[in-house]
């Protein structure tokens, strides 16, 4: 076949869901052979990776808010693709909120891209948004390669991108479903959640009771309704009520293109431990308790949560209402694009889950989601995205040095086990261990596959 660019030579690796040794070759970006570790290398470059760690496929997070441009004093391209990078995601997709102009046009569309163009470290992909004024806007946006559509289904938390009613989601999904497009879901329940007592002050009991698990547990029935009644795909975003796993289990077993995900703070967090006041755990929906976050975990063995994903919702500290420590008007997001693989890894560990298991929610079980075939594995004719991980070292969550653009953080001072050492993007190193806001930006914007 010729001389290589690169072998990667690793004595563990994961490959399709196994952990074993292997020689990596890369050629133009692309894995072109899995060979035996001690095959005779026959490349430009050989790296031959430390007994401790273990080569990992890039991580994809199809759930990223970046919020340039409009906002990007909350995050930004570059901040955000650089943290993705340091934390081993070679790939994100990021959400049509909280930029201005959202992605709910061609045309805004078009200034996403404009925005992103310079300044992506990592490969990036985009979500269209569905609001009551812009279903003509729908096929549109699929022509122009968006991953799928992205609805609330109660206020978003930014007036210019709103919320949906379930009569005008339907509308949207019956557009939607001979495209073969995936819509993803905020799903909690508008009525349950006003029917609700509002949160205010420092309490997290109170903030967590404004947002119950029915809110959840019945926007989920809803959805699953939904798309049995229209055949289009659904996909429910950052799942947090284990109490809703059976109504999306049933949707699967019936043969519905219904799936959903789960996030690292809803895996490593609970209830019990967020104090009053301490707004950087924030999230809606909520972090919820030691018994809910168990069912996560079972939930995702048993593959009826099919990916992991961060939600980074980042914003700037005035936000997050430090100084009062109010939850009522504290905004909603946790920012950990970085952290995710150790937060996840962290917690599987000590549960006894396979690192396997892990790589493939986070990294093949989003990629497959919207349709990225050659991303999140280890294969022929895959992207050459690789991850050198070690995951016996322990590390302690400094927030002033993680790279997105504002250092809040639930995590700060957590000890994790797990390092992401190196990542390399389609067989190149990427920057993330040089200074902020310097080194080549090497990261394409992707469109949706045929």
């Amino acid at each position: 076949m010729g001389e290589l660019d690169l072998v990667v030579r690793a004595r563990r690796a994961v490959l399709e869901g196994t952990e074993r040794a292997v020689s990596v070759g890369v050629r133009d970006g692309v894995v072109v052979e899995l060979a035996a570790y001690d095959a005779p290398p026959g490349a430009r470059q050989t790296v031959e990776l430390a007994a401790d760690e273990v080569l990992l496929p890039g991580l994809v997070d199809t759930h990223v808010h970046i919020n340039e441009p409009g906002r990007t004093e909350w995050e930004g391209f570059r901040t955000a693709t650089r943290a993705a990078a340091a934390g081993g995601v070679t790939t994100l997709v990021d959400m049509p909120l909280n930029s201005i102009p959202p992605t709910t046009s061609v045309q805004a569309l078009d200034v996403k891209r404009a925005a992103a163009r310079e300044g992506a470290h990592v490969d990036v992909g985009f979500w269209g948004g569905i609001v009551p004024e812009n279903l003509d806007q729908l096929a549109g946006l699929h022509d122009a390669g968006v991953m799928g559509f992205k609805a609330f289904l109660l206020p978003s938390g930014v007036e210019e991108f709103p919320h949906v009613s379930y009569g005008q989601l339907r509308r949207a999904l019956e557009l939607l479903a001979p495209l073969g497009a995936l819509t993803v879901v905020h799903a909690e329940d508008p009525d349950v959640i006003d029917h609700a007592a509002a949160a205010t002050g420092p309490s997290y009991a109170g903030f967590l009771a404004s947002r119950p698990q029915q809110a959840e547990d019945q926007a989920v029935a809803r959805l699953v309704d939904l798309a049995r009644d229209t055949g289009a795909r659904v996909h429910v975003l950052h799942l947090s009520s284990a109490t809703a796993l059976p109504a999306v289990a049933a949707a699967q077993a019936e043969g519905l293109a219904v799936t959903a995900e789960t996030c690292p703070h809803y895996l490593g967090l609970s209830a019990e431990e967020v104090p009053d006041g301490a707004t950087p755990f924030k999230c809606c929906p909520p972090i919820r308790g030691t018994a809910n976050r168990n069912l996560l975990w079972e939930g995702l063995r048993q593959g009826v949560l099919t990916c992991v994903v961060s939600d980074h919702s980042p914003c700037t500290p005035d936000l997050k209402q430090l100084a009062t420590g109010d939850f009522g008007l504290a905004w909603g997001g946790i920012a950990s694009l970085q952290l995710g693989l150790p937060l996840v890894w962290t917690e599987a560990r000590r549960r006894a889950v396979p690192l396997t298991e892990v790589v493939q929610w986070m990294s093949r079980g989003p990629a497959d989601l919207v349709g990225l075939g050659h991303k999140g594995r280890i294969a022929a004719g895959a992207a050459a995205d690789l991850v050198a991980f070690a995951p016996d070292q322990d590390f302690t969550v400094e927030a002033d040095r993680l790279e997105h653009r504002n250092p809040v953080t639930p995590y700060a001072g957590r000890r994790l086990t797990g390092v992401v050492r190196r990542t390399w993007l389609r067989g190149t190193p990427t920057d993330s261990d040089g200074p902020r806001d310097s080194g080549e930006a090497r990261g394409r914007l992707l469109v949706r596959q045929p």
